[in-house]
C-alpha cells in the first residue's frame, strides 16, 4: 500500500514537472497591452525583446487604472527665448563625445551585471561634479557577460540630458531656486528588462502624491539613417497629448530639426511608466521609429554610428524643454 501511494506520489510530481518545468525558475509578470498580461522566465523576457516586443515589467507594481493624477494646463506658447538663446552656445558636442566615450567602454549595463552597477556608480559621479535620459544597455543574447556597449541605445539619451543638465545649472535663476516648479533628472536603469527603473520611480510618486506635472522621455537621439533627412520623432502613442504639442512648440523654438509623428508601441520606453501612472509624458527620438538604430541590442551599437550634431539638437531640445516648464506659471 506505502509502495503503490509513493509510485503514486512519484508519478504526480514527475507530471507536475513535465506540465510546468518553469517552477525552478523566477516568473515574472508583464503586460504587452492594457489587459495583456504574461508570466514568464528572465529567459522568455530576452526572447519576447529578441523578436521587438515591448512590454512593462508589472511584477512589483500596483495596478494603475491609468487615471491623471495630473491635470496640468500647458503654455500655448514657449515665454522663456531670451534665457533659453542664451545657454544653449554652452552646449558642446565636444562634452557629448568625450562623456559617451568614457560611459561604452564598460561591457554593458545590463542591470543585472556587476557592469550595470559600475556604470550606474560612473554616472552618478558626473552628476556629483556638475552639480557638486533609459542608462542601461543590454545584449539580449548574454544579458549578463556579453558586450554591449550601447552608444546610441541609450548612451545618446544619457548624454542628451546630462549636457543640458550641466548647461540649465548655469543659469543663475536656476541654480538659486527660483524657478516656480521643481526640475528633476532622472537616468533609469532596467529599462531593457521591462521600464523597471522608471517603474518603481512613478508608482512611488503615486504613492507619495506627488504631483509630476510633465515628464519628457529621451531615448537614443543619436542616430540619422543615411538617406534620410534629419528629423526630431514625437512619439504619439502612451503619451498626453497637450505635452505632446507643447513639445513641438519647444522643438520648433530651439531645433533646427522637423517634427514627424511616430509610434513606438507599449512600453516601448520609460516615458510609458509614467503614462501607467497617470502622469503626463511626452517621448523625443531619434527618427521614426521605423528608421531608428538597426545596431542596437548588440556589439555593433557604437559610437561611429551617432551623428554628435544630431544629439546636440536634442540637447537644445531637453533644455528649453525644462527651462520652459520649470518657469510656467499655468500648470
Amino acid at each position: 500500500m506505502r509502495a503503490t501511494l509513493a509510485l503514486a506520489t512519484l508519478i504526480g510530481l514527475s507530471n507536475a514537472a513535465a506540465i510546468d518545468p518553469r517552477k525552478a525558475e523566477p516568473l515574472y509578470k508583464i503586460e504587452l497591452a492594457p489587459g495583456d498580461v504574461r508570466t514568464v522566465t528572465e529567459k522568455e523576457k530576452w526572447a519576447l525583446r529578441a523578436e521587438h516586443k515591448t512590454f512593462i515589467d508589472v511584477t512589483d507594481l500596483d495596478e494603475p487604472g491609468f487615471s491623471l493624477q495630473f491635470l496640468a494646463s500647458f503654455p500655448g506658447a514657449v515665454a522663456q527665448t531670451s534665457a533659453v538663446n542664451a545657454l544653449i552656445p554652452k552646449l558642446s558636442q565636444t562634452n557629448l563625445r568625450s562623456t559617451l566615450t568614457e560611459f561604452i567602454k564598460f561591457q554593458n549595463r545590463y542591470y543585472k551585471s556587476t557592469y550595470g552597477q559600475q556604470s550606474a556608480e560612473w554616472l552618478f559621479g558626473q552628476i556629483q561634479s556638475i552639480i557638486t535620459a533609459n542608462q542601461d544597455s543590454v545584449n539580449l543574447r548574454s544579458p549578463d557577460t556579453g558586450r554591449a556597449p550601447g552608444a546610441d541605445d541609450d548612451g545618446s539619451g544619457t548624454v542628451t540630458i546630462l549636457e543640458a543638465f550641466r548647461v540649465l545649472l548655469t543659469d543663475s535663476r536656476v541654480s538659486t531656486g527660483q524657478a516656480p516648479n521643481t526640475i528633476e533628472f532622472h537616468w533609469y536603469a532596467g529599462e531593457e528588462g521591462g521600464l523597471l527603473g522608471s517603474g518603481a520611480i512613478f508608482q512611488k510618486y503615486k504613492q507619495d502624491g506627488r504631483q509630476v506635472k510633465a515628464m519628457l522621455n529621451q531615448d537614443m537621439t543619436g542616430y540619422v539613417k543615411p538617406g534620410t533627412t534629419e528629423v526630431v520623432g514625437i512619439l504619439t502613442d502612451n503619451v498626453d497629448a497637450g505635452l505632446t504639442a507643447f513639445l513641438k512648440k519647444v522643438v520648433a523654438a530651439y531645433s533646427k530639426l522637423p517634427t514627424v509623428d511616430s509610434k513606438c508601441g507599449y512600453g516601448c520606453s520609460d516615458h510609458a511608466s509614467a503614462t501607467r501612472q497617470g502622469f503626463p509624458s511626452a517621448m523625443a527620438f531619434e527618427s521614426t521609429f521605423d528608421n531608428s538604430s538597426p545596431y542596437i541590442h548588440g556589439t555593433t551599437d557604437t559610437i561611429d554610428t551617432v551623428n554628435f550634431g544630431h544629439v546636440l539638437e536634442f540637447s537644445k531640445i531637453c533644455l528649453g524643454f525644462a527651462y520652459e516648464l520649470g518657469f510656467a506659471t499655468t500648470l
